[in-house]
């Protein structure tokens, strides 16, 4: 999910460079929530390994 994440970011910046902002705007914001997702994910894995290992 991180690796979608960083596909739609790349493709944001390559949008805003080429003058596409409401291209870039949805791109990021897409980039925005995979990452939060992402993330969210990783914190709760973690948390779950630590309660199966004690």
């Amino acid at each position: 999910m991180l690796h979608y994440a960083i596909v739609f970011f790349v493709i944001a910046l390559i949008a805003a460079l080429f003058g596409f902002g409401g291209i870039a705007a949805g791109a990021v914001e897409i980039a925005k929530i995979l990452f939060f997702v992402f993330a969210i994910m990783a914190i709760v894995a973690f948390i779950v390994s630590l309660g199966r290992k004690g």
